[in-house]
């Protein structure tokens, strides 16, 4: 009873009754729980040039981290990420390979506190060193938020070893570079470090010291510890390591590396910066925090070495990839558009919608099409719909996959930050973008470069046709780099790739993995075409036949573009001179003719185009006259303004003993090299030309006879320049003879 005096409190206000037949609550949506947080999680890549050792580090990251109980050899064909037959004949890995393992640091390994004893999971994709298969790694980092950088330290930064650091550099990828084979006789870190700073323009720093070299290398000093690793032969497997005072005699030289590291992580963090401006010590912790953050902003480069054959020191570059590379969360969210291409932002949370990308596509002989993708946000079920913007479906999930190489094993779920495998899918390409349907997002795919060569097949029997056709259709789907498109004026087939070994690739899975016999031409060069000088042209096309007619009446100019620029066309028409609704018909001939040359039958490239006056008749006119005129205008104007034919140019690096030099320099001038440096390294001599690509073909055996079998060479795509008149006269003719070659 309330007080004397007090009012009465008013009455609650009672509440509605619920209809009968009220629908239950909706219940909040439930986030399965990951088993690993996304500070401990870490998408790397193992990227170098080929043979300086990416496959085998990787081979002994899975031993040391438990995932495999035997560590397999190269030579032997033995190791878990080259599993295909192909990479086991040859030791080379050729597609790139997805795993996962998990590592701990021991606390006498790491600095943090918070990540001592504490599990990480590590998703890892070995990729390719040869240059044919570099949309493997173009793919791979896109998706990747670190990379392993591995450069051999006798042969130092070499051609690859460019191209996978500007693919990194391209998608923003942080690194730590990692010598490797500081067992081998020449082996030198320091020389290998000063290469990274003056041909990758890197801001490389060691955070270790090799203790020993070649056959003395027995262990690393860690600078920002203060302790020395060492291991000794009595361990074969390399897990026995000790951790211990750094030995006397390298302790002054470890000081010096130590105040040269700190110096130069100063220049850059202001943390760091300040310490020393108070004259303050920088502790170890301090400073793994400031290399930590330097590295994922891609303004600094860890530099650690070892030697993976002999199985010393990859203890040390797990427990760096856990400090230095980024978690999903330490780098900028991935960014995307909306279908009116506005920005936005994906953010790596398990809360947020889903959203991943496809960035591989398998052909499994056992499950069918996979599908590799990356989440960049939300979780993934079993059952759950997907959407893909591009072709404006979904497709319900039946099964998810974490890859181990060529293993499988099944998922319930996948969460942001997660890098798994889907089965099943139709209609997806690479690059395609997966999410969920009120997201609506496209992200950036990754971008390939043009085939550079080609050659017909034909099948054996007319029972491998339809195999073949099949076949081919996968192949193509799987690889970006990789064409299959039918000669029109032979009806011959036309396989196009990125050099001989990866058409050569293409023949053998065709024969292992579909069965099918067939037979090929010689490989052929993809030639293109361009202008070199102003030109205008005009196209009339009209045919009377008593009753109505046809009437097209274009002019165009034509000018060189920019190389690399592509073909542009632009509609300069006013007043109505052709009408609007002719004008995509006259670039659709613009763009028929630029396709199929105006030379030799090679693509047109790096041209301006632009429409600038016609006629056009009421009755007669029809989209197929303007079409025919947009190809007449091009052709005509064509003749005038000076079409060349252009070559792929390779960058071509010889290393050779230096008493094999001369024939070696001759031979690269007679196919037509151009000789950019000659230097002496290690008792060796390399040389750097740029070649054209028809003369490269039988290098490799050239180079074997010239050489006794002791130089090697690598190339690399360069860029397309102008075909001599000499050669350009044989190419016409050549082609006009077989135009089966033109692509």
């Amino acid at each position: 009873m309330a007080a004397p005096g007090t009012p009465a409190p008013a009455p609650t206000p009672a509440k509605p009754a619920a209809p009968k037949h009220a629908p239950p609550a909706p219940k909040a949506a439930v986030i399965p729980k990951r088993p690993y947080p996304l500070e401990c999680t870490r998408n790397i890549g193992i990227a170098a040039h080929i043979d300086a050792g990416k496959t085998t580090v990787t081979e002994r990251i899975l031993f040391y981290t438990g995932l495999i109980h035997k560590m397999g050899e190269v030579h032997e064909g033995t190791t878990v990420t080259d599993w295909m037959e192909q990479e086991r004949e040859r030791g080379i890995t050729i597609t790139s390979a997805a795993t996962t393992c998990y590592w701990t640091q021991k606390p006498e390994g790491g600095v943090y506190k918070a990540f001592a004893g504490v599990p990480h999971r590590i998703n890892i994709i070995d990729t390719p060193g040869h240059v044919d298969f570099t949309a493997e790694v173009e793919r791979s980092m896109r998706v990747l938020d670190g990379a392993v950088a591995v450069f051999c330290a006798v042969a130092g930064v070499q051609p690859q070893s460019e191209t996978v650091w500007r693919q990194a550099t391209k998608y923003s990828v942080p690194r730590v570079a990692f010598v490797n084979k500081m067992d081998r006789v020449g082996a030198d870190f320091e020389r290998a470090v000063g290469e990274m700073r003056k041909k990758l323009g890197a801001y490389a720093y060691p955070v270790v010291l090799p203790i020993g070299k070649e056959d003395d290398f027995r262990g690393v000093i860690d600078l920002v510890n203060k302790k020395a690793w060492l291991w000794d032969d009595s361990d074969e497997p390399g897990m026995n390591y000790r951790i211990e005072e750094i030995p006397a005699e390298l302790k002054d030289a470890a000081e010096m590396a130590l105040a040269e590291l700190v110096d130069a992580v100063s220049n850059k963090d202001d943390e760091v910066a300040s310490l020393i401006i108070e004259d303050k010590p920088v502790t170890a912790e301090i400073l793994k925090k400031a290399i930590r953050r330097l590295t994922c902003k891609i303004e600094f480069v860890p530099v650690l070495c070892g030697t993976a054959f002999r199985k010393r020191a990859i203890q040390p570059l797990v427990d760096a990839v856990v400090d230095y590379l980024p978690s999903p969360l330490d780098i900028p969210p991935a960014q995307g558009q909306d279908s009116g291409a506005n920005p936005i932002l994906v953010k790596p949370e398990d809360a947020a919608k889903f959203c991943s990308i496809a960035f591989k596509l398998w052909s499994d002989p056992y499950v069918g099409k996979l599908v590799f993708f990356r989440v960049y946000s939300g979780t993934l079920k079993k059952g759950d719909m997907i959407y893909n913007p591009r072709t404006r479906k979904r497709e319900r999930v039946n099964r998810v996959m974490m890859m181990q190489a060529d293993k499988r094993i099944d998922l319930d779920t996948v969460h942001a930050g997660d890098i798994a495998a889907l089965v099943g899918l139709k209609n997806i390409t690479t690059g395609d973008t997966l999410c969920n349907e009120s997201l609506d997002v496209l992200l950036e795919p990754p971008t390939f470069p043009e085939p550079v060569i080609s050659m017909a097949v034909e099948p054996k029997t007319t029972a491998d046709r339809d195999k073949m056709s099949e076949g081919l259709q996968r192949l193509s789907e799987e690889d970006p780099t990789f064409r299959c498109f039918t000669n029109e004026e032979t009806g011959q087939l036309i396989i196009a790739g990125m050099g001989e070994l990866h058409l050569e690739i293409i023949r053998d899975r065709l024969m292992r993995e579909f069965k099918v016999e067939a037979t090929a031409g010689a490989p052929q060069i993809a030639y293109r075409e361009t202008l070199t000088k102003p030109a205008e042209g005009v196209g009339k096309f009209i045919r009377q036949s008593g009753g109505r007619g046809q009437y097209g009446h274009a002019v165009v100019t034509v000018e060189p573009n920019e190389r690399g620029k592509g073909v542009e066309i632009e509609n300069k028409i006013v007043g109505g001179v052709i009408p609007k609704e002719y004008i995509p018909a006259v670039i659709d001939g613009i763009e028929e003719a630029v396709a199929g040359g105006v030379y030799a039958g090679y693509p047109v490239v790096d041209v301006k185009v632009a429409i600038i006056d016609g006629t056009f008749h009421e009755v007669d006119s029809s989209e197929l006259a303007f079409k025919m005129a947009g190809i007449f205008a091009v052709k005509e104007a064509a003749k005038k303004a000076g079409a060349i034919l252009l070559e792929p140019i390779m960058k071509v690096e010889v290393t050779t003993p230096d008493e094999y030099q001369g024939d070696l320099l001759g031979d690269l001038n007679r196919r037509r090299g151009k000789i950019h440096s000659i230097e002496v390294k290690n008792n060796s001599t390399i040389l750097s030309a740029d070649v054209p690509l028809s003369e490269m073909f039988g290098y490799a055996t050239a180079i074997r006879s010239l050489s006794k079998g002791r130089a090697a060479y690598s190339m690399e795509p360069r860029c397309f320049d102008q075909v001599p008149a000499s050669v350009a006269d044989t190419i016409l003719d050549s082609a006009k003879k077989r135009p089966a070659a033109r692509s």
